[in-house]
């Protein structure tokens, strides 16, 4: 059944998450001292399916799709500024999956702390950040949304005011943060300089025409004169906006942060930041660089910067080092933190596996897509079970898990599906995921990508192993007693691990989905 409605309606997702913010913001105005948190976090997973249920009613109801291919079209809003297409609706569906699950786990982890409501709040707020910014093309509204993003995760990173880790690391990220932010800010200002505009199509039209462009009503237009775009400042600006986009999503070497932050963090919201906020760089990244920088037209200029080259680097480099990283570590929420850098490397193959013309382009970003789906609930699942260790006083070593797996054996049975889904084993939907990418890798002939996408799905194997023989085969060093499990994060979990399970048969699906999502694009 296809479903018509106004442009503005297109952001009910972003919109859902925004209202539930306020609401909860409402809550703790009119009783400041509550720590009800089966109501702030009903609130707050109720506002996270909402979001979404309209992500998934728009996705399927052929909002993005052209009404001459059965679809309604796409919302476009503020003049061009944002447009709800089935790549933003994608997205969002991730953001939206991935917050209910954290919100839903943080009713037993913030149980005990002051200031929940604003806790969940800025949970909300940074989900409506991201949302936006899937939607968003123009880089002046991607800086904002990316900043809408941003300033809550500083404050969620620092949330444990007594825990001087987590204080240490809420203050790294703020600081790199803003580096970062300001170099981004700053390779903006290049790529209007160049070309005159920040709407995506717009800066797509100018690179291709070579002349400097406009937009007048809404429409590209070749300013009066029409001076050559310097290509010489365009390339600085393109690497400004990489190094930007590179440190959101935690990319070598801009990945120094993640590991403080996602370790010092409660453990929710390195989930949150793992898998969201790493999809929300993704998708500025995939719309930024297919729709703004064409790679054939830059490429024939002869003087600007070939990006796909850039990223094939970032690529190898992000993969290796995050791996072996991981593979050196002795606590597991460290080891996950490398891991989360490591799977960055695997993204970056949507945007490496490219030829010089830009062909392949719809196969890979699409590889990409999928496995970001994927992967949001296979690694929000594992930092929630590590959020379940420490609830449970379990220490951060890998020792410390030895024979959980009898005291808790379904959690650990789905921590298990997580850790071989993210080796890419066939026990969930991981394995499809890594297979698309690879598959993507070779359609190219990007042989170095491909060699590098196995040695470290190889190498995860062995440091995800650590954990499992932890948990499974090892004795228990000490004495622990488990006297409560808490619902919340058990069912967070559980549904976590069978989404997770789920895809393997529903992969084509995905897989389909995201390859209309870009040829649309």
């Amino acid at each position: 059944m296809v479903h018509q409605l106004p442009s503005w309606a297109g952001l009910a997702p972003a919109l859902a998450l925004a209202v539930t913010a306020l609401v909860l913001l409402l809550i703790d105005s009119v009783d400041p001292d509550t720590t009800n948190t089966s109501l702030l976090g009903g609130v707050s997973v109720v506002g996270s399916l909402a979001s979404l249920a309209f992500a998934v009613w728009f996705i399927f109801g052929g909002t993005g799709i052209p009404t001459s291919e059965g679809g309604v079209g796409t919302p476009v809003l503020f003049n061009g500024q944002l447009v709800v297409d089935q790549m933003a609706l994608f997205f969002m569906i991730i953001v939206a999956s991935v917050t209910a699950l954290v919100t839903l786990a943080s009713t037993d982890y913030v149980r005990e702390h002051a200031y929940q409501a604003e806790f969940y709040a800025l949970v909300l707020l940074a989900a409506t950040g991201m949302s936006v910014l899937s939607a968003a093309n123009s880089l002046a509204t991607a800086f904002v949304a990316l900043e809408l993003v941003s300033l809550p995760s500083y404050a969620l990173v620092a949330f444990l005011k007594k825990n001087r880790g987590s204080v240490e690391a809420g203050l790294k990220y703020f600081l790199i943060g803003a580096v970062s932010s300001a170099v981004f800010a700053y390779g903006i200002s290049l790529v209007y300089a160049a070309t005159g505009v920040l709407r995506f199509d717009g800066i797509a039209t100018a690179i291709e025409s070579g002349t400097v462009q406009t937009i007048v009503d809404g429409t590209v237009q070749a300013q009066s004169g029409s001076p050559a775009v310097p290509m010489s400042i365009l390339g600085v600006g393109i690497m400004m906006v990489i190094g930007g986009v590179a440190f959101k999503i935690a990319a070598v070497p801009f990945h120094f942060w993640a590991p403080e932050a996602y370790e010092g963090a409660p453990a929710p919201i390195s989930a949150f930041l793992s898998s969201a906020s790493k999809a929300a760089g993704f998708v500025l990244a995939f719309r930024t660089f297919a729709v703004a920088f064409p790679i054939g037209a830059l490429v024939s200029s002869g003087e600007a910067l070939n990006w796909f080259v850039v990223f094939q680097v970032l690529a190898i480099a992000t993969m290796f080092i995050g791996n072996f990283a991981a593979a050196t570590q002795e606590k597991v929420k460290r080891m996950m933190a490398y891991s989360s850098v490591g799977h960055a490397g695997y993204i970056l193959i949507g945007l490496a596996a490219l030829s010089a013309s830009g062909d392949g382009m719809a196969f890979s970003m699409s590889a990409g897509m999928a496995h970001l789906l994927v992967y949001g609930f296979m690694n929000t699942g594992a930092f929630l079970f590590i959020a379940l260790a420490e609830y449970w006083g379990v220490g951060r070593r890998f020792e410390d898990y030895n024979g959980l797996g009898r005291q808790a054996p379904l959690a650990c049975a789905a921590m298990t599906i997580f850790l071989f889904s993210l080796a890419g084993l066939p026990i969930g939907g991981g394995f499809f995921s890594k297979f698309y990418l690879f598959s993507a890798t070779l359609d190219v002939g990007a042989w170095s990508l491909a060699a590098a996408l196995v040695i470290n799905s190889a190498l995860s194997l062995f440091y995800y192993s650590r954990v499992v023989k932890a948990m499974w085969i090892e004795e228990p060093t000490g004495d622990r007693s488990i006297e409560s499990y808490p619902t919340g994060l058990y069912t967070a979990i559980v549904s976590a691990a069978v989404v997770t399970v789920l895809l393997v048969p529903g992969f084509d699906y995905v897989s389909s989905l995201a390859f209309r999502a870009v040829e649309l694009l």
